[in-house]
């Protein structure tokens, strides 16, 4: 049965920021109610931009609603004018339908299986002639209304093509769609679609007769104002062959302070309990950093799972808290230590020691090597060299037969690599 305190539980969570009539919501909100959210395919995964929508549909349906999620087939083949200064290009449509097969497989592993449903307006607005569009659909938009809205006057003295102008027309007649299929009462978006989601609400009125209401979420940016979603290897993708499951890990636990208590409770499904007290935790020990912690845990997990989950936090704790290395998973680790200097080798012909360390930059020289090795600061995998001992590498040193860590003391490390 649906809860009413979902407007309370989003606003406490920073989840909402404008409503189109929020006291009749309220009211609506008393019986079950059907909410949708829309994803156009412009890539072959989402991006963590893409989870705060997602998070907002998880919350409607923790509080007993459901959710529908378009993909959108059909407006991802013309483009959103919404928040972009220029044209987008655009893609093919085989191009676009394979995207929309990859989005559809990462909305449902967030989304609650069933209380889902899944659209792609390609299935209907592909199927509507122009003659259909400008008669029965367009004519209920005045060009004069529709310039007012912001997603097409702030496009205006940069310039906007007639296939983007018409972005609203198609986006409201989703609306109107859902409205009859499922019922649908409730678009929720980004505060960057106000304009086209309250014409969806015009919309619904006139071809439907039917009151239906929009809720906006706040774009989210860093508290130093940087753009969320995006670190200095650009994208943060939820696809693991896109971004690592340890980089994906790393950009939440990299988290800067201010942000991780709204982080908290944005994108994850903790109670309002377990934040609080994960929050009191926190400041009692900032320099522990359990908050970014369970953050990244609770991330990660949702979105790559707990195996992998497990894999990261082990490698992490390999490379950095000086567990056992030859416990982690090797694949994991090549992806941790992706940044640091490396070198390739033949396993049959390794180089000396003295030779790795000058060419990986942990030593100036070969005698700057040996004075390191006879200082006892230099480690293989995790494990001192005893002080004055040179050791050999060989083939053995290599984990899985793949990589080797060398470090100087405890925080310099590079790799070395087996070659192919």
């Amino acid at each position: 049965m649906p809860t009413t305190d979902l407007i309370a539980d989003l606003e406490w969570r920073g989840l909402l920021k404008q409503c189109s009539d929020l006291e009749a919501l309220k009211e609506a909100l008393k019986t079950q109610q059907t909410f949708y959210c829309g994803f156009d395919p412009t890539a072959d995964s989402l991006h963590i931009g893409n989870l705060l929508p997602l998070m907002a549909l998880r919350r409607v349906q923790e509080h007993g609603h459901k959710a529908i999620a378009i993909v959108g087939g059909g407006t991802g083949l013309i483009g959103d004018p919404s928040g972009k200064a220029n044209e987008r290009t655009l893609n093919t449509p085989e191009t676009v339908a394979a995207f929309v097969k990859r989005i559809e497989v990462q909305i449902r592993s967030i989304l609650v299986p069933e209380q889902t449903i899944i659209e792609n307006n390609a299935d209907w607005l592909c199927k509507l002639s122009a003659i259909e569009l400008l008669r029965d659909v367009g004519k209920n938009f005045t060009i004069a209304w529709m310039l007012a809205k912001d997603s097409v006057s702030s496009r205006l003295e940069t310039g906007i093509s007639y296939t983007e102008f018409t972005y609203m027309i198609l986006q409201s007649y989703d609306f109107v769609v859902l409205n009859e299929r499922h019922g649908c009462t409730v678009q929720i978006g980004g505060s960057d679609q106000w304009g086209n989601m309250t014409a969806g609400i015009d919309l619904v009125r006139k071809m439907r007769g039917q009151q239906t209401h929009v809720v906006t979420f706040p774009l989210i940016t860093t508290s130093s104002g940087k753009k969320f979603g995006k670190s200095e290897a650009g994208a943060i993708w939820m696809d693991p062959k896109k971004t690592s499951p340890y980089a994906f890990y790393q950009f939440w636990v990299n988290s800067e302070d201010p942000d991780v208590p709204r982080f908290l409770r944005q994108f994850t499904l903790l109670s309002h309990e377990e934040i609080e007290a994960i929050e009191a935790e926190h400041n009692a020990n900032p320099g522990q950093r359990s908050g970014h912690k369970r953050l990244a845990a609770e991330v990660t997990r949702m979105v790559h799972g707990e195996e992998e989950l497990q894999k990261v936090i082990l490698a992490s704790q390999a490379l950095f808290g000086g567990a056992d290395l030859a416990s982690a998973d090797v694949d994991t680790l090549i992806e941790a230590t992706a940044s640091a200097p490396s070198t390739t080798v033949d396993l049959a012909a390794i180089p000396g020691i003295a030779d790795l360390l000058v060419t990986l930059g942990l030593a100036t020289s070969k005698g700057d090597a040996g004075r390191l090795m006879k200082g006892g600061g230099f480690y293989i995998n995790n494990v001192q060299v005893p002080a004055g001992e040179v050791p050999v590498l060989t083939a053995e040193h290599f984990l899985d037969g793949k990589l080797c860590i060398l470090r100087k003391g405890k925080k310099s490390y590079a790799t070395v690599r087996a070659g192919m």
